[in-house]
């Protein structure tokens, strides 16, 4: 990547990152484009260049990171299972960007519950809704290049791209719940271990109540 691109990438990384604190701490309705871009050091104007609202820019983030694993599925050794190349692909993208450093988050109860508000927010679903179709197809497409598969004819890849969304859907719902359920990396680690060995039936953690006699 060129220097130019490169620029482009962080500021469009760094628009996305402010409209997302911003949306976090404050609200949604509350944001606005002026004040994402004046928060990422740019102009209205040149938010403009790089998205189309800021529902767009909050969720590019997102597509971001589930892209890069799909470029890093493809990079992991040939001779990885898939399950584990996945895995890995998957928690390299946990790793802080440098607008996440310069800007870390604060208490994390806080943080948690304005990122439900905003994940809930009515007005975001269709742009997470494309944003992971995006990011699924591209999925699908690296899974199919490293198992030999076709996506037009085979339903494997897209499963397992399926399989993997619905496994980071699930391990982020299940961080951000009130109480402390471990790390993402913990959590995505489990998620797709359950997914490779076949989702077993796990043992109930109490005893099912017998039926009472009739």
């Amino acid at each position: 990547m060129g220097l130019r691109e490169r620029k482009k990438a962080e500021t469009r990384a760094a628009l996305s990152w402010a409209a997302i604190r911003l949306a976090v701490e404050r609200g949604f309705d509350n944001v606005k484009v002026e004040d994402i871009a004046a928060a990422a050091g740019v102009s209205p104007r040149t938010f403009n260049n790089y998205f189309g609202g800021k529902g767009e820019a909050i969720v590019s983030r997102h597509l971001d990171r589930l892209r890069r694993g799909a470029d890093e599925l493809r990079a992991r050794p040939a001779h990885e299972p898939l399950w584990t190349a996945i895995t890995e692909a998957a928690l390299a993208q946990l790793e802080p960007g440098p607008e996440l450093l310069a800007h870390p988050m604060g208490d994390r109860d806080s943080w948690a519950a304005g990122v439900r508000a905003m994940i809930a927010e009515p007005a975001l679903q269709g742009d997470f809704l494309r944003a992971s179709a995006r990011a699924q197809a591209e999925l699908a497409a690296a899974v199919a290049d490293r198992t030999g598969t076709d996506l037009r004819t085979d339903m494997y890849p897209h499963l397992v791209a399926a399989a993997v969304m619905a496994a980071n859907d699930v391990a982020q719902a299940h961080f951000l719940r009130a109480e402390p359920h471990g790390s993402m990396r913990q959590l995505l680690t489990e998620a797709f271990a359950q997914l490779a060995a076949g989702l077993p039936t796990p043992e109930p953690r109490h005893t099912p109540e017998a039926p009472p006699d009739s």
